[in-house]
């Protein structure tokens, strides 16, 4: 491969999606650069059993202020605009309405803590007693909204997060992940590509194994794991940025899919959650959008854990959970269709970054350019929306923006 372009992208997920596109209107020559053989990163929708299931995102949070779901609904895609049944347990199976009334109370009382009077420590865990009743509940909660527990977690970075959220998420019953690789549609793209050094010089140039390219700026929109782990050398050095990004760890949520044989036993949109006495359990979304399938997400050490044991174990744990509170008939008549391994992903490493106690300011570092002709871009630069695909969608929007008018002083000068 031997390429020259105005701008080389460096991952094709939201973030580099968005990025060239909007350079692409400006009239550059660009290249989307991805290692893995297809687009989206962790947008990944998957047609099984003629079901798009979302892999990955699948939910466009803060839907009122979200661009793609704006986007969407400009091109007329079909927007499923219901509120989502995660606080319901449907008919209150394996744990008492009061109960749950409790877990929910002491969830609140733990961010007005948080609110109120944080912990020196930037530690979130450290705002709730490790022997507390409903530790293991709200630990549990951490793990599937910010893909670790509470030990690992900023407060400040959670509270950022959480103070911009709303209670609007939509989704998009053609696909989530789908969606946003239609939208690099007529863009040039080289897949399978791993890229191993971006070195300055007089150009940019982009050491790859599929041979060099040449730009005269680039955007890299890759996980922090990546990052971190040095899979891209830099030269000149970008310590402070991979110093960022090593603050910045993906933590994990996968997804297990499960076939019902009988969905007409089940409601559709109805919701169980495993238990509230261990953070070990599983978010059982049954019958999303009406289908004949349970979406089960699993978070945190839990999920690092059953990775760690091979493919069948999430399937094997979720089962035996539903069988637990639906009744053995119901659980023999599940049968696994598709489970993710984010942590597995060799070029991923996980699902959405948070920062870790003390580092909250790593996003500011990580979305700061290192000069006019490189910047990054991806959900973890996000000051607000991180964790999200439209925080990297909107993150790729401002790198291009920036590299454009690197591009235009240039060409003044």
């Amino acid at each position: 491969m031997s390429d020259r372009v105005d701008v080389a992208i460096v991952g094709a997920g939201a973030a580099g999606i968005a990025a060239a596109r909007r350079l692409a209107s400006h009239g550059r020559s660009i290249l989307l650069i991805e290692a893995l053989p297809r687009l989206g990163g962790r947008a990944h929708t998957d047609m099984i059993a003629g079901m798009p299931l979302d892999l990955g995102c699948g939910w466009l949070h803060s839907a009122e202020r979200n661009p793609l779901a704006a986007l969407a609904d400009a091109r007329g895609e079909p927007l499923d605009r219901r509120k989502s049944a995660w606080h319901k347990q449907l008919r209150d199976l394996g744990i008492p309405a009061r109960e749950q009334q409790d877990a929910w109370a002491a969830y609140e009382r733990f961010g007005e803590a948080l609110r109120r009077e944080p912990p020196p420590s930037d530690r979130a865990g450290d705002a709730l007693a490790a022997a507390g009743r409903w530790r293991p509940f709200i630990d549990g909660l951490s793990s599937f909204m910010n893909g670790t527990e509470l030990e690992r977690l900023s407060v400040a970075d959670f509270l950022a997060y959480d103070d911009a959220a709303s209670e609007n998420n939509w989704r998009l019953p053609g696909g989530y992940g789908a969606f946003i690789i239609s939208l690099a549609h007529g863009l040039p793209i080289a897949l399978g590509t791993r890229v191993t050094s971006i070195v300055q010089g007089r150009d940019v140039t982009l050491e790859t194994d599929g041979g060099p390219i040449v730009a005269r700026a680039a955007i890299v929109a890759v996980p922090t794991t990546m990052l971190a782990r040095g899979a891209i050398r830099f030269a000149p050095a970008v310590d402070d940025h991979l110093h960022a990004a090593a603050g910045l760890p993906l933590g994990l949520a996968d997804k297990l899919f499960l076939s019902i044989a009988d969905p007409d036993s089940v409601p559709p949109e109805s919701h169980l959650l495993g238990r509230l006495d261990r953070a070990a359990t599983g978010s059982h979304y049954i019958r999303p959008l009406g289908r004949p399938v349970i979406e089960t997400f699993l978070g945190g050490a839990h999920a690092q854990a059953l990775e760690n044991e091979g493919e069948a174990a999430a399937a094997a744990f979720a089962i035996e959970e539903l069988r637990n509170l639906l009744g053995a008939d119901f659980a023999r008549g599940l049968t696994p269709i598709r489970a993710t391994r984010w942590a597995h992903e060799p070029t991923i490493g996980g699902s959405y970054s948070h920062a870790l106690p003390g580092r909250a300011d790593a996003r500011r570092v990580l979305r700061t350019p290192v000069n006019e002709r490189l910047c990054f871009a991806g959900e973890a630069c996000s000051a607000t929306d991180f964790s999200t695909a439209h925080g990297a969608w909107k993150s790729g929007l401002e790198a291009a923006d920036w590299i454009e008018q690197g591009l235009r002083q240039e060409k003044r000068s």
